[in-house]
């Protein structure tokens, strides 16, 4: 069953049971999911395709709910954090910390990277490895960290 096929699957199953905030924000997921579909005929979507749409989706939550924490709009940060919830459920688990420090640690060793100029060779060598199943934005932070 294509990720696509099993949020189709969720959608109904949260219908039936009249939960309505999955259900919308289901429903959001699966309209990206169609635009992103359209965008990328006449090839077929994969799950990987589909992954990105959820990975582009999730950063759009977090960034309302910093926006939204900024502005002192309590209820909109509880609406998109129940969004965000939903979303992740379709991603695979993300590394710890620890366990990024130890590729990143890995990467620098195996580009010889030694000066914070070397930031891009040792981001590609890291995005290689996790495969989507770490947070740019703190990888970003450790390899900055690393390499000072």
């Amino acid at each position: 069953m294509s990720l696509k096929e099993k949020i189709l699957e969720d959608v109904k199953t949260a219908m039936k049971s009249r939960d309505s905030d999955t259900v919308s924000t289901l429903r959001f997921v699966v309209s990206a999911i169609k635009n992103k579909e359209i965008e990328v005929r006449p090839h077929s979507l994969t799950d990987q395709d589909s992954m990105s749409v959820l990975k582009k989706l999730v950063k759009q939550r977090q960034d309302s709910i910093e926006q939204f924490s900024a502005a002192g709009r309590d209820d909109l940060v509880l609406k998109e954090k129940t969004e965000l919830a939903v979303i992740e459920r379709y991603l695979p688990a993300q590394l710890s910390e620890d366990d990024l420090k130890k590729i990143v640690q890995s990467a620098i060793t195996e580009v010889g990277a030694s000066s914070p100029k070397d930031m891009g060779k040792v981001m590609q060598a890291v995005t290689a490895k996790t495969q989507g199943n770490a947070d740019n934005k703190l990888v970003s932070q450790i390899v900055k960290s690393l390499l000072q």
